[in-house]
């Protein structure tokens, strides 16, 4: 782009505006990324890669709980309007925190996406499948798109900005899924022999069948780096397009709710993860939960309940398939305990089960998204789903239960605003999983670079 101006510069009578110079290079590097999957790397196109390098360079701002609070309700600015009663002025003050916000974004994002873009770019083995080369030319597109935007400088112009992010937004709701199917296209072309390997696999019983978890670091950790930048982009775009509407009830800030009930959000988890163990085999066992059930604490509801929801999933698909559904009165319960007081630093939320525990030996290879204890013909079924017919990443019909992505997207979760997710097993009894999060909100994400 530098170069595309420099030249308008020196010859005048050529117009090419900065759209069209995006639009030419979105659709080259989209003849590059996908003219043949034979080719080691797609790499970038130079005009591309120097808008990548430009951006990636650029330090990202980390936020907070708190911090995104006290935006929505227009602290920042130095005001609040608790007192205030003037509808007009209100009206003025709530168009100055969304142009406030979308300046932000408008700032921030293009250096998120940039990152993610290089990184998608050097990940060894990973740059080479193609559902990932897919993300790359999503992110590459978004980039150019955002970059794009003309300065927040009126209440139209952010009208303007939040269609165009509420578009980017939409198109990346699926990202997570074609990453997971990366990863199954990286363990199909281990297994093929085209790259050269071992299999992950949980129901081997051969050596050769089974990877060293130290030769996948590098993709370990891209993918653990790849999924917290991704929670932290569509926490930025889900809370502007949140402000952007009305609240939902009195509490809501955006898509926080300053008064999130965790014992609310355990009772809709377990309403859905009984359907859903309900629907796959007949039955589910009961959910029991104690401790501090009048708790309230600022956080994000969805977030928490997609982690609550995983570990009820597990914890009840383990009851079952320990004592079987023939005895399906005699099921143990699975028990939630949510514990806080005003000394306690977290808000600790365990799920318990009797359902037979995970051996020793793969507690590491839950948090890995390279294995799996899907069955492959639940892993083929959902790799070989139409992208486009997935609207969502975190639906009760997405093949992510099928393609072992949710403990690790869960402890990501957790980990966003300062919390954590550990698992701790008793072989050929049960699993405590913990749940912490930090009551206050006042952790800093952790950026991915």
């Amino acid at each position: 782009l530098k170069t595309a101006k420099e030249q308008h510069h020196r010859t005048p009578t050529i117009m090419v505006s900065r759209a069209v110079v995006c639009s030419r290079l979105t659709r080259l590097v989209s003849r590059r990324l996908f003219s043949t999957v034979s080719e080691s790397v797609s790499e970038i196109p130079e005009g591309i890669n120097n808008v990548v390098e430009e951006y990636y360079t650029k330090k990202a701002t980390s936020i907070s709980l708190q911090t995104l609070m006290k935006t929505g309700r227009g602290e920042l600015l130095g005001k609040t309007y608790k007192d205030d009663h003037n509808q007009l002025e209100r009206q003025v003050a709530t168009e100055r925190i969304l142009m406030q916000v979308a300046s932000f974004i408008h700032h921030e994002m293009p250096i998120r996406l940039a990152q993610r873009i290089h990184d998608l770019d050097r990940v060894p083995m990973m740059r080479d499948m193609p559902s990932v080369q897919t993300v790359k030319q999503i992110y590459i597109n978004s980039l150019l798109e955002l970059i794009d935007q003309p300065k927040i400088t009126s209440p139209k112009d952010e009208d303007h900005f939040a269609i165009t992010l509420e578009n980017l937004y939409q198109n990346h709701s699926n990202v997570l899924i074609q990453m997971a199917k990366g990863a199954y296209e990286l363990r199909e072309a281990v297994r093929s022999g085209r790259i050269p390997g071992k299999v992950v696999s949980s129901n081997s019983t051969d050596d050769d069948d089974v990877l060293e978890f130290d030769q996948m670091d590098d993709c370990h950790a891209f993918l653990d780096r790849f999924y917290m930048s991704r929670i932290g982009i569509r926490v930025l775009a889900g809370q502007y397009l949140a402000l952007k509407g009305p609240p939902l009830n009195p509490n809501d800030v955006g898509m926080i709710c300053a008064r999130t009930s965790a014992f609310d959000i355990v009772r809709h988890a377990a309403s859905d993860a009984t359907l859903m163990c309900t629907r796959n085999y007949g039955d589910a066992p009961e959910v029991v939960i104690n401790g501090r059930l009048d708790l309230t604490f600022p956080y994000i509801p969805t977030h928490l309940h997609y982690i609550l929801l995983e570990l009820l999933k597990n914890a009840m698909r383990a009851t079952v398939e320990k004592h079987g559904v023939d005895g399906a009165d005699d099921l143990p319960p699975v028990t939630v305990t949510i514990a806080d007081s005003l000394d306690n630093e977290d808000v600790v939320i365990k799920v318990a089960d009797e359902g037979g525990g995970i051996p020793r030996s793969q507690i590491e290879k839950i948090w890995s998204y390279l294995f799996t204890t899907a069955d492959p013909q639940i892993q083929e079924n959902a790799i070989g789903n139409d992208a486009d017919q997935l609207q969502c990443d975190h639906s009760a019909d997405s093949p992510l239960a099928g393609l072992g992505y949710g403990l690790p997207i869960s402890r990501s979760y957790a980990r966003y605003f300062g919390g954590d997710l550990d698992v701790v097993s008793m072989d050929g009894f049960g699993t405590d999983a913990f749940v912490h999060l930090v009551r206050l909100g006042d952790s800093q994400e952790p950026l991915a670079v």
